[in-house]
């Protein structure tokens, strides 16, 4: 018997099979820009009607369910009922009703009446019930979002597996969209449009109808600013709300609201910004408490109720309660910043939104609605007149009518009779035929047809309404009047101005103590205190390294470390631990972060930045230059300060000059000048190159500058002694530190 022959697949054969090659460009555009437009169009970026699918699926199937009147009914019931237009998972339909619930206060005005737990629009960890505990029904408000749209005012497109319609859109009779705020994050897009007070909306669309081309800034004085649910204050400054409502775009900064209770002795938090939550709140606090930043709090705790908000501080008896709040405002989210992002879908497209172009597209989509319902409107009334005038026929000859419905013999023949007798269409004889035996009478039928002129005049102001959008726009204005009478509200949100706040906050509390401190010339800093310089004064120094600068101070004093590149850094005295004269301290560089390569050259502690008080810069090409020590004090706290002082030559030396005093120059050719400071002229510029004091060739620089304490050990020097510059230099031979100086003039 023959073996059957088989032959083995290698893998180049099985892999093509698999895997075909494949350009990225086409993987994007096949597999990943469909997942991207879905995600912005049918998930994440709201509509000209305010709402994102999820929300509209919801409102719709409550309003299908009858839920606009009568009894609430369990909110898994809606969630299930919603899953028919929703095919997402019931947890997620469910949280889309949380929030636009009267419970959660996350919206000016609710869609939602319900009962039940269902969390804080400004708690984090308020869990909401689940919803077979809960209750809800469509809030009266709703009434205003479904106008029309059981009268053609938008298109109804099937639902995901045909089995019912539900509206691409919502007919809001006001522009929803500033109303309720939303948040989404689509593919490399992102929504957030803060909400604005209905009342000024609803004025501010009335004006823009009328005068289309008003300016934003008649526009601000209508609708002030955002208003929110959590109330608050709003730190209002009109050029960045200005740049809000022309753009889309742009951020504005919000700040609790608070009271004292002086009898308890407490602060007293009842509205916190839309941004942040309790929580956030609660655990900034507490931690600046742990750190020690903040010691007038004695106790912190959360006091929501039924009552609403309420985070409750208890303070330090003799806390200025303005002053504690002014750096919590600093520290914490109690004053937190509102990031506008008014991305909106247009025609299914997305469009960056200025506030007056958002009332301008909802103006035209309000235009559509309106006309598609009167147009609705419009052809039942012409149905109804061509009914009446098909009875109006028979009114000349009523008996003939009854004789046509007695003599015939089958009812399917009496439609076709009364068509043929009276000369009417198979729709009007329907209807004739279908009148009760009472009703044919001359009375009846006359009293009907009065209606026809009626009917006619009607109809023609509807035709010419539809055709006129002037009369358009007025319905629409009158609407939103209506709607401001029957639902606006006083802002909750309350304005403050920037130039009112004062931004000058506290400086928190340091211990203060004397101390000394030390930098050496390889950029080391020890903070020493005087008990520790007492039991050991003998400093440690790496090998090959000296002290540059020591001086006594206080815990308080601000430090001021001048570099090599032209810098100044800035630090507190209590930014350092306090160490022993035995430890090296410090790494300054390190510890400042300097720029690679940048030391240290002199380094001053101050209390005071003194007018009268000065900082001397002497460069290597014997140029020198005073600048008075105010030009380096900064209202902010600026850690960094670039061109503290002139690059155009290397520095020599950095002098702080309290009173005028000697300074010995000495330079590379072995030569130096002795002259009093207050030679060196003031200048006001901190980068100014100062003026010639040491006369010298182009090859020479300064190598030395000696003063106060070294001076006194060289009471030779005095031979130097010039008292105009710019001096030449006397040769100085080797200076001693003993009584004689040999001169070589």
């Amino acid at each position: 018997m023959a073996k059957k022959k088989t032959t083995k697949k290698t893998e180049e054969d099985i892999i093509p099979a698999i895997v075909q090659n494949q350009y990225i460009t086409d993987t994007i555009e096949k597999n990943y820009m469909p997942y991207v437009m879905s995600v912005i169009v049918s998930r994440a970026i709201p509509e000209i009607d305010g709402f994102k699918p999820s929300h509209r699926k919801l409102l719709y199937t409550m309003y299908k369910m009858g839920l606009m009147t009568g009894a609430r009914t369990k909110s898994s019931n809606v969630v299930g009922q919603t899953m028919r237009l929703n095919p997402h998972g019931d947890m997620a339909i469910y949280e889309t009703l949380v929030r636009l619930t009267r419970g959660n206060e996350a919206l000016l005005h609710p869609f939602i009446d319900s009962k039940g737990s269902f969390g804080k629009q400004y708690s984090r960890d308020m869990a909401f019930a689940a919803p077979r505990y809960t209750e809800v029904k469509l809030d009266t408000f709703c009434s205003e979002i479904f106008t029309g749209i059981d009268r053609n005012a938008v298109d109804m497109v099937s639902n995901y597996d045909n089995t019912t319609t539900e509206p691409t859109l919502l007919p809001t009779a006001f522009p929803n969209i500033l109303v309720s705020p939303n948040t989404g994050i689509a593919v490399g897009l992102q929504s957030n449009i803060c909400s604005f007070n209905l009342s000024e909306i609803c004025d501010g669309t009335i004006a823009l109808l009328k005068h289309p081309n008003m300016t934003t800034d008649k526009l601000m004085d209508i609708i002030i600013a955002p208003d929110f649910a959590g109330g608050a204050n709003l730190i209002y400054d009109r050029a960045q709300m200005k740049e809000i409502y022309e753009t889309g775009s742009g951020s504005f900064r919000m700040r609790a609201r608070y009271t004292y209770d002086k009898q308890n002795n407490c602060i007293e938090i009842l509205q916190i910004p839309y941004s942040t939550s309790i929580e956030i709140i609660l655990k900034r606090i507490a931690d600046l408490i742990k750190e020690g930043k903040i010691k007038e709090i004695t106790d912190l705790r959360d006091e929501i109720d039924l009552n609403g908000f309420k985070l409750t501080m208890d303070v330090r008896r003799g806390t200025d309660p303005d002053a504690l709040m002014a750096r919590l405002f600093k520290l914490t989210t109690l004053e937190d910043t509102f990031a506008c992002n008014f991305n909106v879908l247009v025609d299914k497209t997305p469009k960056l939104l200025g506030v007056k172009d958002i009332l301008t597209e909802w103006i035209q989509f309000r235009i559509g609605c309106v006309k598609r319902e009167l147009t609705f409107e419009l052809a039942k009334k012409k149905d109804k007149l061509h009914l009446l005038r098909g009875l109006g026929k028979i009114l000349l000859d009523i008996d003939k009518a009854i004789k046509i419905v007695r003599e015939t013999e089958k009812e399917s023949d009496v439609v076709p009779r009364l068509m043929e007798g009276f000369h009417i269409d198979d729709i009007q004889a329907e209807y004739i035929a279908e009148i009760k035996l009472r009703h044919l009478n001359r009375e009846y039928i006359i009293e009907r047809i009065k209606e026809i002129e009626n009917l006619q005049k009607e109809i023609a102001d509807l035709e010419d309404t539809i055709r006129d959008d002037i009369r358009i726009k007025d319905i629409i204005a009158k609407q939103l009047a209506a709607i401001k009478k029957k639902h606006g509200k006083p802002r909750k949100t309350q304005i403050i101005y920037s130039e009112d706040i004062t931004e000058t906050v506290e400086e928190e509390t340091v211990e203060n103590y004397a101390v000394y401190v030390v930098l050496t010339k390889e950029g080391y800093f020890k903070k020493i205190t005087r008990q520790s310089l007492r039991v050991a004064d003998e400093q440690k120094l790496k090998e090959g390294d000296e002290i540059t600068n020591a001086e006594e101070s206080d815990n308080t004093a601000e430090l001021l470390f001048f570099t090599n590149q032209a810098q100044v850094y800035k630090a507190k005295v209590d930014d350092f631990e306090n160490t022993k004269a035995s430890a090296l301290g410090d790494f300054i560089p390190a510890k400042l972060e300097f720029d690679e390569n940048e030391v240290p050259v002199m380094m001053k502690a101050l209390k005071s930045y003194d007018p009268e008080d000065h900082i001397i810069f002497l460069f290597e090409n014997g140029k020198g230059v005073r600048v008075p020590v105010q030009a380096y004090e900064t209202k902010n706290n600026r850690r960094k300060l670039t061109s503290a002082f002139s690059d155009a030559s290397p520095i020599a030396a950095v002098i702080y000059e309290k009173e005028p005093m000697d300074l010995l120059l000495e330079n590379s050719a072995g030569k130096g000048i002795l002259i009093r400071s207050d030679l060196i002229p003031e200048k006001t510029t901190r980068t100014s190159v100062g003026v010639s004091l040491f006369n010298m060739k182009s090859d020479v620089k300064i190598t030395s500058v000696r003063y106060g304490e070294q001076l006194e050990k060289l009471p030779t020097a005095q031979k130097l002694r010039k008292n105009k510059i710019p001096a030449t230099g006397i040769t100085t031979g080797v200076l001693s530190e003993q009584v004689g100086l040999d001169i070589d003039n």
